[in-house]
């Protein structure tokens, strides 16, 4: 009781003291800037609005910084400034208010009041030749354009930043290569929405997070409003039961209805075509001219791929281009905008690192190029956090070049070990019911959590359908810095699979309890010890092993290889510790069920959905192993 009690008051005197902070920010903000709104004409004649902060003090020049979005720049009205906090910009950005920068944001075309028609993820054309071909870099150029030219009190340097969705603009606003854009910083960026982010991971469908964001923001909008769409009534707030009854996506379509364009879109490139290929946000990172500063969390449920994929994208493109870095923490969607990154959610990380970032990455980026003032010689090629170490770490290049990829394997009765297995016809087996699918997370609950990137696996390695591996206890740390294969030789009984692969940090059965709070948070009622935490999981749609634009069916009981890149990790799995790997075939509701035949999965009846044996082999000449980037 009294635990709870404590609690309570903490989190009492939190959000108190937070109110506090927004007041007294809201009251300076309004003493030192002015608001004005204005409708910038882009090439084609379509205008779009956006709302400019300006400082009075008309004695310097002030640096823009700006971003493009389709979630609203409200609030709305010229001497409206009333919680603009929750609406365009998250906290940390005051420190660009206090430094005098232009703070600009802007609707993008055919989004609340700007004018146009919304194309999700409009694809880069890098061959414009009319007024009329346009694209989300050209509007941005247009609209700095526009800013430099008319508002005086500028320096004529422009910054532009934006997360998840806005971090998809900003990367479209770096290839529009505007001379006054001289820094621009997409965190968590939307990159591809088949392979990795959001609403696909390797071809397996996200539908809880679709559904959920598309029957709200996917709603038509046929002229320039300030009212918001309204949101999906579910039946019950009970999420894997909505899924589960709902049954296949054709059903999910019934609810979405015939309006939200998207969807459909999804519905009929259930392959990784020319349509989606034509919106890698990646075709847009060669040439770029501004300094670019990748952000991106590790344990983003949402956007984990973009930010790395990207960035390399952008290395490979721009060869010896002068800053191109990378920041990579521990954190959940975002929350290196936030005031707390102590921890996500039950996994500690023994500093604030979001303020640290925003202390010594982030401002001192925009205010090196934008300013002209200070340092940037201590923002590395890669700055990355090590979970389980606790620790920030600089890098010439990213993967590190001291890594070593190192198999390991899958063993008979559950072991885990660096050594190739010996023995002969050696395979570990499961059901796989789409009727009972794994859960993603023990609790039930209504929105998809963001805490189950580090959650504790306990409650899966105690399934049936879950297949466990793990080592002896580790006499030495183990490090892991880079991305992660999974490489399975597996036998099925239908003609299609789904694969997850999770990478496990096991906690000691017995620990000191100074260890157990320097690492886990202290909940009432809860055993830490032994506590599995998920470093890394990944799904792949087994349909995709050799092409995810031809899939092929698999030859029921034939072995064959299922290979696939896990997003990175950086993460010290410390001595006394075990490293723990978990296989699946569901992640439920997070990803949609795989009926388990090679069918129309979108498309597809109820009566498609059927139960399957499931082989995973570890033996000498089929061997399944888990390739891991090791530091030394």
């Amino acid at each position: 009781m009294r635990n709870i009690l404590v609690l309570v008051i903490t989190i009492f005197t939190a959000l108190t003291s937070f109110s506090q902070d927004v007041n007294k920010d809201s009251v300076w903000l309004r003493e030192n800037y002015y608001k004005i709104e204005r409708y910038i004409p882009m090439r084609d004649g379509v205008r779009l609005f956006t709302s400019i902060y300006i400082p009075k003090d008309s004695t310097i020049k002030h640096p823009i910084l700006l971003t493009r979005t389709p979630y609203s720049c409200s609030p709305y009205g010229e001497n409206n400034f009333d919680d603009i906090w929750n609406h365009v910009w998250n906290p940390n950005i005051m420190a660009y208010f206090k430094s005098g920068y232009i703070m600009v944001t802007q609707d993008v075309r055919g989004r609340w009041m700007s004018e146009g028609q919304f194309v999700d993820v409009r694809p880069f054309n890098p061959n414009k030749k009319t007024k009329t071909d346009i694209d989300e870099a050209s509007d941005t150029y247009d609209a700095i354009d526009w800013l430099v030219k008319n508002l005086k009190s500028n320096n004529g340097n422009v910054g532009v930043y934006g997360i998840s969705y806005p971090g998809f603009y900003s990367t479209m606003a770096a290839a529009s290569n505007h001379p006054a854009l001289k820094a621009v910083s997409p965190q968590a960026p939307v990159t591809n929405w088949f392979i990795g982010d959001d609403f696909h991971h390797n071809g397996a469908f996200f539908a809880m997070d679709a559904f959920a964001f598309y029957s709200s923001f996917g709603k038509p909008r046929p002229k320039p409003t300030i009212v918001g769409p309204t949101e999906f009534n579910y039946p019950t707030y009970d999420n894997y039961k909505f899924y589960l009854e709902t049954g296949s996506l054709s059903n999910l379509a019934n609810y979405m209805g015939d309006s939200i364009a998207f969807w459909k879109d999804l519905n009929s490139h259930p392959n990784y075509d020319a349509w989606w290929q034509a919106r890698d946000a990646r075709n847009a990172t060669k040439n770029l001219k501004p300094a670019m500063l990748w952000v991106g969390g590790l344990f983003d449920a949402e956007d984990c791929w973009g930010a790395w994929n990207a960035y390399k994208a952008a290395e490979q493109n721009n060869p010896g281009k002068a800053f191109n870095k990378i920041v990579e923490g521990p954190w959940y969607h975002g929350q290196w905008a936030s005031r707390d990154g102590t921890h996500m959610g039950n996994v500690r990380f023994g500093s604030n690192t979001s303020i640290w970032y925003q202390e010594n990455i982030e401002v001192p980026f925009f205010r090196y190029f934008l300013e002209g003032k200070g340092d940037i010689s201590s923002i590395a090629e890669a700055n990355i956090f090590i979970s389980g170490a606790n620790e920030w770490k600089t890098f010439s290049e990213w993967p590190p070049a001291a890594k070593t990829d190192k198999p390991i394997y899958l063993q008979e009765n559950g072991k885990l070990s660096w050594t190739k297995p010996s023995n002969q016809n050696s395979f570990s087996e499961y059901l796989s019911d789409p009727s009972k699918p794994v859960p993603y997370t023990q609790n039930v609950h209504f929105e998809r959590t963001r805490e189950y990137m580090d959650d504790d696996q306990r409650f899966a390695s105690r399934r049936p359908d879950v297949l466990v591996f793990q080592t002896d206890t580790l006499t030495s740390d183990l490090t892991v810095t880079g991305s992660v294969i999974a490489d399975l030789a597996t036998s099925i009984t239908g003609t299609d699979a789904d694969y997850v692969v999770k990478i496990i940090d096991v906690f000691p059965d017995k620990m000191e309890a100074n260890e157990m709070d320097a690492h886990l948070v202290e909940r009432p009622g809860y055993i830490r010890t032994g506590y599995q935490m998920l470093v890394r999981g990944e799904i792949f749609r087994g349909r995709f092993r050799k092409s995810y634009e031809k899939p092929e069916a698999f030859v029921p009981g034939s072995i064959e290889q299922v290979k696939f890149e896990l997003p990175p990790i950086a993460h010290t799995f410390k001595k006394g510790h075990r490293l723990m790997v978990q296989i699946q075939s569901s992640w439920f509701p997070l990803a949609d069920r795989n009926p388990q035949q090679f069918v129309d999965i979108y498309h597809c009846k109820d009566s498609d959905f059927i139960k399957e044996n499931i082989r995973i082999y570890h033996d000498a000449i089929h061997s399944s192993s888990v390739i891991l980037p090791v530091l030394p």
